[in-house]
């Protein structure tokens, strides 16, 4: 499993999550068990979901902010998942370029959720990636490790 099946998994367990609230930790076992995913991806999509979780206030004040005027309430569960995963990425995440959290999260979107979504979500994280070059706030790396708690 590479690095973009890795990310579409972490999307589709984000979005689980989000609907399905009981058991969070029985569900990502679940997941992870049921795919041939090697350790390196597994701490990947680890990262991800337990830095999502984590971070979720700031994560969602982002996607307010620049989402221009969308409320989280009124976002698809689908792009509100793909969302978070991206905002992770450009906050936290300083071993991926911008540039491909932003290209991969439009794909996901296109794929998932519908070619209108992708112009959406490349418009929110495109904002949100402006935002933290014109502030020159440096990512956040290392802040997210080692919590394993969701």
């Amino acid at each position: 499993m590479g690095r973009k099946a890795s990310r579409e998994l972490a999307m589709k367990l984000l979005y689980q999550l989000e609907i399905q609230k009981d058991d969070r930790e029985k569900q990502i076992e679940m997941a992870l068990n049921n795919q041939s995913v090697r350790e390196k991806d597994k701490e990947y999509i680890l990262d991800v979901i337990y830095g999502v979780f984590k971070n979720l206030d700031k994560i969602d004040e982002k996607i307010e902010k620049c989402s221009k005027g969308w409320k989280i309430s009124r976002i698809s569960r689908v792009d509100l998942s793909i969302l978070r995963l991206g905002i992770f990425e450009l906050l936290y995440r300083d071993d991926i370029p911008s540039n491909v959290s932003i290209n991969e999260a439009i794909e996901m979107a296109k794929k998932y959720s519908g070619q209108d979504a992708g112009s959406f979500v490349n418009g929110v994280l495109g904002k949100v990636a402006e935002d933290l070059e014109n502030k020159k706030e440096p990512r956040q790396s290392g802040e997210n490790d080692s919590v394993r708690e969701i």
